[in-house]
């Protein structure tokens, strides 16, 4: 019994590891698999731009945008979000660089507003109070990667070494609702594979080592047959002998 615990055990940790598998990949979100690489950080994916080793490019904002691919130019919603971008960008880049937010100046509101019509909620300015000189509608900001302190720049004249991409990570049943049954489905058949497999070789190993063992429950008896004439007569002359 001792053995056949060894032996199955590791087919059921196969098959538990498929199932967690399968379990974190639905409930995690997931970033574009558009052979870009894409950083995760709390419910967002990031995308840093960059070109050869280096090399220090500068794009315009509309440049920047064009490079995002349909995507957003990154917005900042908290200070660990801040953080996160100033701590990841030297991985990316080196030395100081500029990095366009995503971020106008809204004529209607004559508020600072994200490119996606969200409401500015946190700012981390290098100057306080902001400056006015530029024209309203030529209003954007940069993100300076050693300080991570924001500025206010001309989206026309001033040009920018950094651009960062940002979408929303894919939750589970947003956008998946065709894949995931026919993938649930194919962990299924893997799985029971997996224990059809394991129980083959689990009862050729046993017959290997066994031998007829696994057999002796299910040995031939031949059924009860009356004895012939003679063999009656045999029986009766030895009763007959053995009597005193």
């Amino acid at each position: 019994m001792e053995s056949h615990k060894k032996y199955m055990s590791p087919s059921f940790l196969c098959c538990i590891v498929v199932l967690c598998i399968h379990l974190q990949s639905s409930l995690a979100g997931d970033c574009p698999a558009d052979g870009r690489t894409w950083v995760p950080f709390g419910q967002r994916c990031y995308h840093f731009v960059h070109g050869e080793e280096d090399t220090i490019k500068s794009y315009t904002i509309e440049r920047a945008k064009s490079l995002c691919q349909h995507f957003e130019l990154v917005t900042i919603q908290s200070a660990e979000e801040n953080d996160f971008i100033i701590n990841y960008s030297p991985h990316v880049w080196k030395g100081k660089i500029n990095v366009w937010l995503g971020m106008f100046f809204d004529t209607d509101s004559e508020h600072m507003k994200w490119l996606g019509k969200e409401t500015v909620s946190y700012t981390n300015w290098e100057y306080s109070p902001i400056p006015s000189d530029l024209a309203a509608v030529d209003t954007c900001v940069a993100l300076h990667s050693d300080s991570g302190r924001w500025e206010n720049i001309s989206c026309q004249d001033e040009v920018e070494n950094g651009v960062i991409c940002e979408t929303t990570q894919i939750t589970p049943g947003e956008g998946k609702q065709k894949a995931s049954p026919l993938l649930s489905a194919l962990v299924i058949l893997a799985v029971v594979a997996i224990m059809g497999i394991s129980a083959v070789i689990w009862f050729l190993h046993q017959k290997h080592n066994l031998g007829s063992t696994i057999f002796t429950a299910f040995e031939y008896h031949p059924p009860f047959r009356a004895p012939a004439a003679d063999e009656s007569c045999l029986v009766m002359a030895e009763e007959t002998d053995s009597m005193p």
